[in-house]
């Protein structure tokens, strides 16, 4: 759990020496991206939380012309370009993050399950979709946070530091098992968090008998991967909703581009700007013209917002959705 010695909330990797020309690391409060690399705990009289925002404030946004550069280079395996991703987008998780605040964990808490999604979230990212990355990592970001809460409710009846050894453990399982696309052992955990192994198989075994009392399952940790698993079968794909963010933020202007009828039609049958549903003949009667009229500009409407949304790259199934 952040502000513990392997998952520290004050800043995350330590500083690079002078002269080193590798690439930087994302400052990742929590989950630091190179094993043996996160700093010590914070020191006394600093508040860890003003730290870690005050680090990431200096963090420039990506442009989306920048977002779509580097998300290419992201796709082709360059570290650099993912490191440079994430730092940019810290910011949305603190955001998002704030959002749960009172809801059982700590703001640090809640930033470090953010930032695992955020790291899922610039790993699957796909800039030819048509829309931005903080659009599509809103989705994995709130994702985890829930989870993280989640797993402290199943957990509530232990002693708090256990709990807090418990949620470390979890936590880098679900960070080695997302790098490397296969489950950690207890050894591979043991060792990304420079505990003994048999600590962490205690807390492991802790944590399976917790949420098998409390849930009558085997816990949240799965055969499937620790993010995929969240979705259930009946949540939409990440890319899906962030897609119908998409469409309906730039809706208004697309309608804008259809001609004075083609806009009433579509805004009248689909209810939008404050109209009602209404059916062909009453808008026909309201726009003095027949219901095959109506039909007619309705399918030539409905053509030209779906080459729109054509040209952004946008699936047409979304379309007023």
């Amino acid at each position: 759990m952040v502000g513990s010695k392997h998952f520290p909330a004050d800043l995350l990797n330590r500083r690079r020496p002078a002269g080193d020309s590798a690439a930087p690391r994302p400052k990742v409060v929590g989950t630091s991206l190179r094993q043996g690399t996160a700093p010590p705990r914070k020191s006394p009289g600093h508040d860890a939380t003003s730290i870690y925002l005050k680090e990431i404030g200096g963090s420039r946004l990506l442009t989306s012309a920048e977002e779509k550069m580097i998300a290419r280079r992201i796709r082709q395996g360059d570290e650099s370009a993912r490191h440079r991703m994430i730092e940019s987008n810290l910011r949305l998780v603190v955001k998002i993050a704030r959002r749960y605040i009172n809801r059982g964990l700590p703001l640090l808490d809640l930033i470090e399950e953010g930032n695992l999604g955020l790291i899922h979230a610039v790993k699957k990212f796909d800039p030819e979709r048509g829309f931005r990355f903080s659009t599509y990592a809103t989705w994995w970001i709130r994702q985890t946070i829930e989870r993280g809460i989640m797993n402290q409710a199943r957990t509530v009846r232990l002693p708090i530091h256990i709990v807090k050894d418990i949620n470390s453990v979890l936590r880098a399982s679900r960070f080695l098992r997302d790098e490397q696309e296969t489950e950690p052992t207890a050894g591979e955990i043991a060792q990304h968090m420079q505990r003994d192994i048999g600590e962490v198989e205690r807390l492991l075994a802790l944590h399976h008998r917790v949420t098998i009392g409390s849930t009558g399952s085997s816990g949240v940790d799965d055969e499937r991967g620790p993010l995929e698993s969240l979705a259930g079968k009946r949540d939409a794909e990440p890319a899906q909703c962030a897609q119908k963010q998409h469409v309906h933020k730039i809706l208004d202007r697309w309608l804008d581009e259809l001609g004075e009828k083609q806009r009433t039609v579509i805004e009248r049958r689909f209810g939008l700007h404050g109209y009602r549903r209404q059916t062909l003949e009453q808008i026909g009667l309201d726009i003095g013209v027949t219901r095959e009229r109506v039909r007619q500009i309705q399918i030539d409407a409905l053509k030209n917002l779906k080459n729109m949304m054509g040209s952004h790259g946008i699936c047409s199934e979304f379309m007023l959705d």
